[in-house]
């Protein structure tokens, strides 16, 4: 270690290097979420990429999963970033830190916090007022946490960037950027490295960079390094060549196929860079030419409970549970045929760590389980809304009612009899993001963003008519952010529109965190279609609290909770996931594991899990070296 007042970290642009204490420098990096990974096993993944010859490891800081509503703050357990800095300085890693405010990362509204938008007509990633004042607040939060952990005041933090791909925003504000790059100095000090990442393009280059930030871009294995390379030096004339996030994988939506990318190609790309002396950050991304959405990673992780985020390409994507990415570490932390290519790469240009890459993460099959119907949604409202509905004429967003996540229950009654079929529907856009409808608490169906949206139905006047409208993640990426969820719009009966709304938005997760439905007794069934419906079983281990993997044969689409914790969506109708990992660090031993099941639009006759060793996607194993 360098004595402090000899501790640097440097531009040096005769020379078109970085500079750590005066000696020449250059930087391996991978991406890694902490948000995505829980806890316990954050010592494992750091371990598997220090061993894997990286220098640095690069990390977001998403501000929703921190300041949950304005003013109240959450460094605990999983979210303590701290912690998770600590562990990167006790194994030898350094760390180029993305703090935003906005990140991308095809996380929730990529990073910012779906509270800015109780105020409708707020222009995010811009010199709006309200935007800034809650940017000013949050960073005078976080980066006091940050300071002291630079590399100049004895920490490893390397580098800050400043935003993330603001060229790509149609906003073009130099004055918010301006604002930024102020706080971060005024918070930060005058001597820590600052940065801007963004396509190769030209445009975005112009919109995203700012003098007294240092440019970097970002491109894939494709790409032709030199030309990528010439895009940057436009702007950066002198300095090091750096690549922010070099995609090593590729993104997947529902309803898609699963993806990935050549390992050679990846590992062919990397030595290109590495010849021409340039630092690099190895991510997995989806990328479009016409429109890079977010990146990464080293290693992805898992979008837990509501994190998962969305692109909108002609139409809303939202992406999958997984993270996996084909990433060279697995959803699981595995070591994959490709994080030892990447290694064999990287041995050419320095030295590995001395010593074996840990093992995979031992996973076990626990077999089937069976589970049994507790009640259908609609019958435990009393539980899961225990405020009461919201009265109004027409239907509210989730950000009017200041419900975040999850679900909202939108409930009326047809206003006349309907002895003949007729249409229920909503104008475009305006179911966000699904909507399953239920008459006399019978399913009907499911209208769906930018897809189906009218339903043939028939009832009695004043038959109950109720919508539950799911969020499925917002915009993470390009003009987008602004991304309201619920009834956008009223709901009409052959044109006719419908009023006087109950409106009941559900605390799910906080049920389920106090141990309900397992603490209750289940309800009486009926006849009918079902829709909405809790399931619940329990499973034992042998003795051992082993990572897995949950399959579910003949289920549709809903969400997983295991000993009350958010295990995220699962939608094996439409896939390509087939699977949800479990991480055995919420797994109990000695005494039994809760399962919850909201399925959506169905479960099998006989509702069974089955417990696996080993992720499927499109039905196919997945396979880890």
């Amino acid at each position: 270690q360098a004595s402090l007042s000899a501790r640097s970290f440097q531009l040096d642009y005769e020379h078109n290097c970085f500079r750590k204490d005066g000696a020449p420098f250059r930087y391996i990096s991978g991406s890694i979420h902490y948000a995505r990974v829980p806890r316990p096993a954050w010592r494992d993944r750091l371990l598997k990429m220090y061993m894997s010859g990286l220098s640095a490891v690069q990390v977001y800081v998403p501000w929703n999963y921190h300041e949950t509503l304005p003013g109240v703050y959450d460094f605990t357990g999983n979210r303590d970033v701290e912690a998770f800095l600590d562990l990167t300085v006790e194994l030898g890693l350094l760390v180029i830190l993305r703090p935003g405010p906005y990140i991308c990362a095809e996380w929730e509204m990529g990073g910012l916090p779906a509270w800015l938008l109780w105020k409708p007509d707020i222009i995010l990633r811009s010199s709006d007022p309200a935007y800034l004042a809650a940017v000013d607040s949050w960073l005078h939060v976080l980066l006091p946490k940050i300071k002291p952990r630079l590399y100049q005041h004895g920490g490893n933090i390397i580098s800050v960037q400043v935003e993330n791909e603001y060229g790509s925003y149609y906003a073009c504000d130099y004055g918010y950027l301006r604002h930024l790059l102020g706080c971060f100095r005024a918070l930060l000090g005058s001597e820590v490295l600052l940065f801007t990442t963004d396509s190769t393009r030209a445009e975005e280059l112009r919109c995203g960079t700012l003098q007294g930030l240092y440019a970097t871009v970002d491109f894939g294995p494709g790409s032709n390094v030199t030309e990528a390379f010439g895009a940057q030096r436009r702007m950066e004339p002198k300095g090091p060549l750096v690549n922010s996030e070099y995609y090593t994988g590729w993104l997947d939506y529902w309803g898609e196929a699963h993806a990935s990318t050549s390992t050679a190609q990846v590992a062919r790309g990397l030595e290109d860079m590495l010849q021409l002396g340039a630092s690099i950050n190895m991510q997995v991304v989806s990328w479009q030419r016409a429109q890079p959405a977010g990146k990464y990673m080293f290693h992805g992780g898992t979008n837990f409970a509501y994190w998962s985020g969305a692109d909108y390409k002609d139409q809303y994507k939202p992406v999958t549970t997984s993270y996996d990415y084909d990433a060279p570490l697995s959803e699981a932390g595995d070591p994959t045929e490709k994080l030892f290519a990447i290694r064999r790469v990287i041995s050419k240009f320095q030295p590995l760590p001395v010593g074996l890459m840990p093992p995979a993460t031992p996973k076990y099959a626990y077999g089937w389980v069976a589970l049994r119907k507790y009640a259908e949604l609609l019958d435990v409202l009393d539980v899961l809304c225990p405020s009461g509905p919201i009265q109004s004429q027409f239907p509210l967003t989730f950000e009017a009612i200041k419900q975040a996540h999850g679900f909202v229950v939108y409930r009326t009654q047809l206003p006349r009899d309907v002895p003949d079929p007729a249409t229920l529907g909503a104008p475009p856009h305006s179911i966000c993001d699904r909507g399953y409808v239920m008459l006399q608490k019978e399913y009907q169906g499911t209208l769906e963003r930018d897809g189906q949206t009218t339903l043939h139905v028939t009832g009695r006047a004043g038959d109950t008519l109720d919508m539950l409208l799911e969020n499925m993640g917002r915009i993470s990426f390009g003009a987008n952010t602004s991304d309201f969820k619920g009834l956008l719009g009223n709901l009409s009966l052959d044109s006719s529109p419908l009023s006087n709304w109950l409106i009941y938005p559900l605390a799910i997760d906080t049920a389920v965190q106090q141990g309900w439905p397992h603490t209750a007794l289940p309800k009486s069934s009926r006849g009918g279609k079902i829709g909405p419906a809790f399931y619940t079983g329990t499973f034992e281990t042998p003795g051992i609290a082993w990572d897995t993997f949950v399959k579910f044969p003949g289920w549709s689409k809903g969400l997983l909770w295991i000993n009350g914790f958010n295990l995220g969506r699962y939608w094996t109708r439409r896939g390509p996931q087939q699977t949800l990992f479990v991480p055995g660090s919420v797994l109990h031993v000695g005494h039994p594991n809760n399962i919850t099941v909201l399925e959506l639009e169905g479960a099998p006759p006989t509702p069974l899990l089955l417990f696996l060793d080993r992720p499927l996607f499109n039905r196919t194993l997945g396979h880890s070296t």
